[in-house]
């Protein structure tokens, strides 16, 4: 048992945990509005730098989105995700 209290991402994770392993042919199809919550943001970008991820399609390095602000940087990519546009202009033949 832990002590500690769920966040919100770990609670949304959970259910859909639950949900598809209760329902396991489920199609999640309206999950792409999560992904630009601010919370998943933080995560993700928190989990990518603990795994040493590599530079994604902007080509950016933590080092590079560190110097930059993570905080701007992660408002931009939410503003690019919100409006279906990341990726596209850094992205050779999308």
């Amino acid at each position: 048992m832990s002590l500690k209290t769920p966040t919100k991402l770990e609670e949304f994770q959970e259910k859909l945990y639950v949900k598809a392993k209760v329902e396991p042919t489920f199609r999640f199809y309206q999950l792409y509005d999560k992904l630009y919550r601010w919370d998943v943001l933080v995560e993700a970008l928190k989990r990518a730098k603990a795994n040493r991820g590599a530079a994604g399609v902007d080509g950016q390095t933590f080092e590079q989105v560190a110097e930059y602000g993570e905080e701007r940087w992660l408002k931009e990519l939410q503003r690019e995700l919100q409006e279906k546009r990341y990726g596209l202009s850094q992205c050779a033949g999308c």
